[in-house]
């Protein structure tokens, strides 16, 4: 086991390195001066020059990608003032030249706009991504999984057919057309009889309470975030029930006198569950790092919301540190399926 976890973290760490190169190379080349961006249009030279200093913009392009690489990777080599107020860490060595070796948060340097380290925006913004993606991860596979066994067991019925084509038109809705459909008929048109608004995160301001909590604007979201997953589920889970229905051993367990319900729940359900799993895992890390649009569309705060509003402001530390932290989800979220799979079906581990 040991040597499987570091043979799959030794592949991820490569994946994210090829998405640092990628990252720091495509955001290098684009227009503008993170100077400027930093400071504004009106700033005096002797300020721009300090920022560039500071942001290494005055090194070469490989040395400034080395300068990111020090930032991003938890051993990093700083000056004590460097460090300083940018990102939480431990010192572990003295090193010549006033310089200390750090066990460290990851740095994606500050916002342009608000001055405020990456890494703590988007650890702010996380919560609500996380509990936006669970809860439509929830209800895609609670639903999915229940749809297509009910869809395999009673095949070529009206239920089965019933099913499938709801499948079909949910992989067919892309989510920013399903959100705003859903937030204009549910949040608006019907907002009288469901309670719901159009736009709202997790907690609402009231000016005498403060911060008040609101599970009431999760539902539309996680609806629209969970169509496409569920209906993908259906498919997956019929196919392969339909599959695991027709094998010996359920023949021989409906011979052993076995009641249907144990059959297809303690011995077909367990066996088609691996290609969903590889589902319900893929479309996890999907929705964590691309929740984007239906964030933005009913207003939810997170990290899809955080990111597209520093698009809109041309605020590229926030973007490129979006995009690495979502990476690492990826990775970490495919090595985490890696382990379920072999707990689900034992044979895997042979």
């Amino acid at each position: 086991m040991l040597r499987f976890l570091l043979h799959k973290t030794g592949y991820g760490l490569l994946v994210l390195l090829g998405v640092v190169v990628l990252v720091f190379f495509l955001f290098n080349v684009l227009p503008g001066d993170p100077a400027r961006l930093t400071l504004g249009q009106r700033a005096d030279v002797a300020s721009l020059e300090n920022v560039r200093k500071e942001l290494h913009l005055d090194q070469p392009v490989g040395m400034q990608f080395l300068y990111y690489l020090n930032d991003l990777l938890p051993l990093g080599v700083y000056t004590e003032p460097e460090a300083g107020g940018n990102f939480h860490y431990f010192a572990i060595a003295h090193l010549p030249a006033g310089k200390l070796l750090l066990l460290k948060t990851p740095y994606l340097r500050r916002s342009y706009q608000g001055k405020k380290p990456v890494w703590d925006i988007l650890t702010e913004a996380l919560p609500g991504t996380l509990l936006l993606a669970l809860a439509a991860m929830l209800l895609a596979t609670v639903a999915g999984i229940a749809l297509g066994v009910l869809s395999a067991v009673k095949q070529n019925t009206w239920m089965d057919t019933g099913a499938v084509f709801a499948s079909v038109v949910g992989i067919s809705a892309p989510s920013f057309f399903a959100g705003i459909v859903i937030a204009y008929l549910f949040g608006f048109v019907l907002s009288d009889y469901t309670g719901l608004h159009m736009t709202g995160s997790l907690f609402d301001i009231d000016p005498f309470r403060g911060r008040v909590l609101n599970l009431r604007n999760l539902i539309l979201p996680a609806i629209t975030l969970g169509i496409r997953p569920l209906a993908i589920i259906v498919q997956l889970t019929r196919s392969a029930m339909l599959d695991a229905l027709h094998q010996d051993f359920i023949r021989t367990a409906y011979a052993k006198g076995l009641p249907k319900s144990r059959v297809v729940l303690q011995h077909a359900l367990p066996n088609a569950l691996n290609p969903v799993i590889t589902a319900i895992t893929g479309w996890f890390a999907e929705l964590l790092a691309g929740a984007f649009f239906v964030e933005y569309i009913f207003g939810w705060k997170g990290i899809g919301k955080i990111t597209v509003d520093a698009l809109d402001k041309f605020d590229f530390p926030v973007v490129m540190g979006a995009i690495l932290f979502t990476a690492g989800i990826f990775v970490i979220v495919n090595i985490l399926a890696d382990l379920i799979y072999t707990w689900i079906d034992p044979r895997i581990k042979l």
